[in-house]
Protein backbone atom coordinates (compact mmCIF):
# COMPACT_ATOMS: atom_id res chain seq x y z
CA UNK A 1 0.00 0.00 0.00
CA UNK A 2 1.18 3.37 -0.94
CA UNK A 3 0.99 6.42 1.36
CA UNK A 4 1.35 10.18 0.40
CA UNK A 5 3.07 12.19 2.53
CA UNK A 6 0.13 14.43 3.87
CA UNK A 7 -0.96 10.50 5.09
CA UNK A 8 2.37 10.45 6.97
CA UNK A 9 2.45 13.39 8.17
CA UNK A 10 -1.19 13.41 9.68
CA UNK A 11 -0.04 10.58 11.68
CA UNK A 12 2.63 12.50 13.43
CA UNK A 13 -0.14 15.23 14.26
CA UNK A 14 -2.51 12.32 15.12
CA UNK A 15 0.66 10.99 17.14
CA UNK A 16 0.73 14.35 19.19
CA UNK A 17 -2.70 15.33 19.32
CA UNK A 18 -3.40 11.82 21.46
CA UNK A 19 -0.72 13.72 23.51
CA UNK A 20 2.71 11.45 22.86
CA UNK A 21 5.89 13.18 22.54
CA UNK A 22 8.08 12.32 19.61
CA UNK A 23 11.57 12.44 18.92
CA UNK A 24 13.19 13.51 14.77
CA UNK A 25 14.22 9.31 15.00
CA UNK A 26 10.62 8.32 16.15
CA UNK A 27 9.54 10.73 13.63
CA UNK A 28 11.83 8.69 10.98
CA UNK A 29 11.62 5.65 11.74
CA UNK A 30 7.87 5.22 13.07
CA UNK A 31 6.38 7.23 10.82
CA UNK A 32 8.28 8.08 7.53
CA UNK A 33 8.21 11.78 7.82
CA UNK A 34 11.76 12.65 7.09
CA UNK A 35 11.00 16.51 8.76
CA UNK A 36 9.75 16.85 12.27
CA UNK A 37 11.01 20.40 12.38
CA UNK A 38 8.50 21.17 9.57
CA UNK A 39 5.38 18.99 10.86
CA UNK A 40 5.80 20.97 14.04
CA UNK A 41 7.10 24.43 12.65
CA UNK A 42 3.13 24.00 10.78
CA UNK A 43 1.56 23.28 14.11
CA UNK A 44 2.45 25.71 15.70
CA UNK A 45 1.76 28.29 13.25
CA UNK A 46 -1.89 26.37 12.92
CA UNK A 47 -1.92 27.74 17.03
CA UNK A 48 -0.87 25.02 18.64
CA UNK A 49 1.83 25.38 21.89
CA UNK A 50 4.26 22.54 21.10
CA UNK A 51 7.01 22.17 24.37
CA UNK A 52 10.92 20.94 24.15
CA UNK A 53 12.88 19.44 26.45
CA UNK A 54 16.65 17.12 25.44
CA UNK A 55 15.87 13.47 26.52
CA UNK A 56 18.42 10.76 25.93
CA UNK A 57 18.85 8.64 22.85
CA UNK A 58 18.16 5.34 24.66
CA UNK A 59 14.97 6.58 26.37
CA UNK A 60 13.47 7.11 22.81
CA UNK A 61 14.94 4.05 21.61
CA UNK A 62 12.99 2.18 24.42
CA UNK A 63 9.82 4.02 22.97
CA UNK A 64 10.72 2.93 19.35
CA UNK A 65 11.49 -0.67 20.58
CA UNK A 66 7.66 -0.83 21.54
CA UNK A 67 6.37 -0.52 18.18
CA UNK A 68 9.24 -1.88 16.00
CA UNK A 69 13.16 -3.17 16.20
CA UNK A 70 15.77 -0.87 16.33
CA UNK A 71 19.29 -1.52 17.35
CA UNK A 72 22.15 1.35 17.49
CA UNK A 73 25.84 0.42 16.90
CA UNK A 74 27.50 -1.12 20.07
CA UNK A 75 29.95 1.81 20.09
CA UNK A 76 27.36 4.70 19.80
CA UNK A 77 27.41 6.21 23.56
CA UNK A 78 23.45 6.24 23.80
CA UNK A 79 23.04 7.28 27.46
CA UNK A 80 25.21 10.38 26.41
CA UNK A 81 23.72 11.20 23.10
CA UNK A 82 20.39 13.39 23.35
CA UNK A 83 17.74 13.76 21.23
CA UNK A 84 14.76 16.91 21.25
CA UNK A 85 11.77 15.43 22.42
CA UNK A 86 8.34 17.28 21.44
CA UNK A 87 4.82 17.19 22.70
CA UNK A 88 1.79 19.04 22.68
CA UNK A 89 0.86 21.52 25.25
CA UNK A 90 -2.48 21.26 27.03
Amino acid sequence: MSYSRTQLVLGVKEHLLAGHPITQLECIVLFGVPSLTKVISDMRRDGYVIKSKRVPFVAALRRINESATLEPPRNLPVKEVTLTEYWLSR
